[in-house]
């Protein structure tokens, strides 16, 4: 199957992908609107690739060598302590915490910003990507389907694919899906790294858990888009029943609601404190106050999959199809795996049913397998702690292993 006319809505990371994907698969005409008039690269929120997916990524065409990545190798595990040596001090060994446990960490991270750019200037120049155009409806056809955008023009094209985010206009023109609250936010906060107190305390090459009963912090370093590096920090709690959020109260039912950087409320900044300074060891508490307020943003949890990924002439692929949890250390290799997927769909399909349904088959049920595994570490890493404390190298082995039944944490395996 070659030739066609294809629409991509959202033009990050899965729309750059996507684009790519249909190019390499022969469609002979792609337009990709994206909403945002400005430059996508100044997010600078970290995330990670698994050393395995990476690597199928990488045969795949869709990462490289060429893309900034800090490499880590372990986990180290830390719980506060208040009666080791040197236990309340900011500084020195003691601070860190005690370690209970150091797992293996195979992973590359990456700079949100960064990783877009490098993804975009791989598009092919023939791309027709049109900024600023927010697409506000599609009506999806046996036969194709129309973008109508904001400017009230509309575009018929042979298949639209929807990369259009959580929030996604393509999804609701054929599934209804509701997002459902988890019950817990994530604060999250990057910074620069020349900023870290006492960095000498923490390996380049070390990913930290620190973690208290009912949630936990994870630390890594992520690349600047300079040459250096970040301190790259999100922290995982329940609010307080009675915390002002600041948010929609219905958020069982609520459109996904994030607080952008330096738009928390006093008592969520407030709560942030209480959790850095009585329940973090006194080092990873300060890291995390050393983040200023107007870095600092919040997540609410949320997840869901969509009961299909395709319906008529319409495809949906990363956040836009499935939202699971951060926990599986896997949200931008699922968007990329499924552009490569959808490579393969179109370059070995006869017809664009045929494409559709190879995609389906093989995304509906990679999209399912994260979100019960996001559900799964949430429950383990916050909602339902351990005794941390008693917990010792054997016992976090075990329960880890008990907390990823599926072992799909970093992503399933890509099958080609």
């Amino acid at each position: 199957m070659r030739g066609g006319r294809v629409a991509v809505v959202g033009g990050s990371i899965a729309g750059c992908a996507a684009a790519v994907a249909a190019h390499r698969g022969g469609v002979d005409e792609i337009t990709v609107y994206e909403r945002a008039a400005g430059d996508l690269a100044e997010r600078g929120v970290g995330l990670a690739a698994h050393n395995s997916r990476y690597a199928e990524l990488e045969s795949a065409g869709y990462m490289d060598a060429g893309m900034p990545w800090v490499q880590l190798v372990r986990r180290r595990w830390y719980v506060r302590d208040e009666a080791g040596p040197g236990a309340g001090a900011r500084s020195g060994p003691g601070s860190l915490g005690r370690e209970f446990a150091v797992t293996p960490f195979p992973f590359r991270t990456y700079n949100w910003g960064p990783l877009w750019r490098e993804l975009r200037e791989r598009v092919p120049a023939a791309v027709r990507f049109r900024e600023g155009a927010r697409v506000v409806a599609v009506r999806p056809g046996p036969d194709g389907a129309e973008v109508e955008t904001e400017s009230g023009t509309g575009e018929r094209f042979d298949l639209v694919i929807g990369a259009d985010g959580y929030r996604s206009v393509v999804r609701e023109s054929f599934a209804e899906v509701r997002p459902a609250y988890a019950g817990y936010l994530a604060w999250r906060g990057a910074y620069p790294e020349h900023r870290l107190p006492h960095p000498e305390l923490w390996a380049r090459e070390d990913a930290v858990y620190a973690v208290f009963p009912g949630g936990h912090l994870i630390v890594y370093r992520i690349p600047d888009d300079h040459g250096g590096d970040r301190v790259n920090w999100v922290l995982y709690t329940a609010p307080p029943a009675d915390l002002d959020l600041g948010l929609d109260r219905d958020l069982g039912l609520a459109t996904p609601t994030s607080l952008p950087p330096g738009g928390l409320t006093k008592a969520l900044d407030d709560h942030l404190s209480y959790v850095a300074e009585q329940l973090l060891p006194p080092y990873w508490g300060e890291l995390v106050l050393t983040t200023a307020p107007a870095e600092r943003f919040l997540q609410p949890m949320y997840d869901f999959t969509a009961p299909r990924y395709t319906a008529d002439r319409v495809l949906l692929m990363g956040d836009a199809a499935t939202v699971a949890r951060p926990h599986t250390g896997a949200g931008a290799v699922k968007a990329l795996q499924d552009a490569t997927v959808l490579e393969s769909a179109f370059a070995t399909a006869t017809t664009w049913p045929d494409a559709l349904d190879t995609y389906d088959t093989d995304r509906t049920v990679a999209g399912r397998t994260m979100v019960d595994l996001g559900r799964a570490l949430g429950r383990a890493l916050v909602q339902e702690t351990p005794d941390w404390r008693a917990l010792d190298q054997a016992g976090l082995e075990a329960w880890w292993k008990q907390a990823d039944g599926s072992g799909a944490f970093g992503g399933r395996e890509l099958r080609r």
